[in-house]
């Protein structure tokens, strides 16, 4: 899968993979190491006047695997980069 952001793609096996690579690039400009849900987190509230944080809820008991794809799709539903190339998206995207 391919997100894209800010000029830049980041690839990866699994939405995990992108979203730690998103928080180690976030860590060298910080200077700060954050957990992977405190950074979706941080960086939700950073672009929170695009994206409602709430939508996020960390503590919801999701793995991280599925925290990190529901953070990329926030993203890319809000204009806040592009998820592409996302195995079975068809069936993540809708509800049953």
């Amino acid at each position: 899968m391919v997100f894209r952001t800010n000029g830049k793609e980041y690839c990866g096996e699994s939405a995990l993979e992108i979203v730690n690579s998103l928080s180690e690039e976030a860590a060298r400009a910080l200077d700060k190491q954050l957990s992977v849900r405190e950074f979706m987190l941080r960086s939700l509230s950073d672009l929170r006047d695009r994206i409602p944080v709430q939508r996020l809820n960390a503590n919801a008991g999701l793995d991280d695997e599925l925290m990190a794809l529901s953070y990329l799709y926030l993203r890319d539903e809000y204009g806040a980069g592009e998820l592409r190339d996302v195995p079975l998206r068809q069936r993540w995207a809708h509800a049953y």
